[in-house]
């Protein structure tokens, strides 16, 4: 008896982490562009003010995850690599097309650029913080649904 309990323990907690692990797709893609808003941001400040070289702000900003690698990437080739399963082909695109203006040109057609990317990136961070709030704990929920239907025909 002990050992149905223990085996339906265990599986309905297998059966969450598969849940989360499915729902790290809207994590990543939250984080993703949460950190690419942030960094337009920061690049239209630092074009309209300080204006370091663009190595030096790439080092200095505090990036994690997937945007983190594609950032030193592009620092070591100058070419932006985005090819992350949480982005569709066309957001794919749009990266390597905003990565490939980054450093190139006067600072009057960068700022030009970067502003007219800013309402997109927003509501691409927007957008996904939602989704991953939504489908992540949809995710989550299956997967305790399904660890508890799998117990009750255990039992």
């Amino acid at each position: 008896m002990w050992l149905k309990f223990l085996v339906g323990g265990l599986l309905v907690a297998f059966c969450t982490y598969l849940g989360y692990l499915a729902a790290e797709k809207y994590r990543k893609r939250r984080s993703f562009f949460s950190q690419f808003s942030a960094f337009n941001g920061a690049y239209l400040n630092e074009l309209s003010y300080a204006r370091k070289p663009l190595p030096d702000f790439i080092a200095a900003g505090d990036y994690s995850g997937e945007f983190k690698k594609t950032l030193e990437r592009f620092s070591a080739t100058q070419k932006a690599e985005a090819d992350y399963a949480f982005l569709t082909p066309a957001e794919r695109e749009e990266v390597r097309e905003y990565f490939s203006m980054l450093g190139r040109g006067d600072s009057r057609a960068q700022l030009g650029f970067f502003r007219g990317r800013e309402k997109g990136l927003a509501e691409k961070r927007e957008v996904s913080a939602k989704e991953a709030k939504e489908r992540g704990e949809l995710c989550l929920k299956l997967g305790l649904l399904c660890g508890l239907a799998a117990v009750i025909l255990i039992i």
